[in-house]
């Protein structure tokens, strides 16, 4: 079994920067992509990025050039750095875990995903 546990969400002004980071506790296998996705009120779950086993990421056009996404397998923590941010990436942030192919950015499907965490509040205010 698998744990994932998010922090670091809060309320910042247009143009600010959050952190967010993921601990994760239980079997994670060495294979296992790491990923964000977030949900905001209204619409569907969509993926942010995602942090392979060998570090290839892949972000959402959205996001491009704002967010980086890193892991330390040491720790077993996930970390989302967002930078200038925009009232649209107003959301609740999940971090999730799987093998990759599960994964959008991969040819699969958030709802195929098996393991996420409670998800944190982002909020992004003009």
């Amino acid at each position: 079994q698998v744990q994932l546990v998010e922090s670091g969400g809060g309320s910042v002004q247009s143009g600010g920067s959050l952190r967010l980071s993921c601990a994760a506790s239980g079997h994670i296998r060495n294979y296992y992509c790491l990923g964000w996705f977030r949900q905001a009120p209204g619409k569907e779950r969509e993926g942010v990025a995602t942090i392979d086993n060998d570090g290839t990421t892949r972000f959402t056009d959205s996001v491009k050039g704002r967010f980086t996404i890193s892991r330390d397998d040491a720790k077993n923590t996930l970390s989302l750095q967002m930078n200038v941010l925009k009232p649209d990436d107003t959301a609740t942030y999940y971090c999730a875990t799987d093998s990759c192919n599960r994964f959008p950015f991969y040819g699969g499907n958030s709802n195929w995903v098996t393991y996420w965490g409670q998800g944190t509040q982002v909020t992004v205010s003009s």
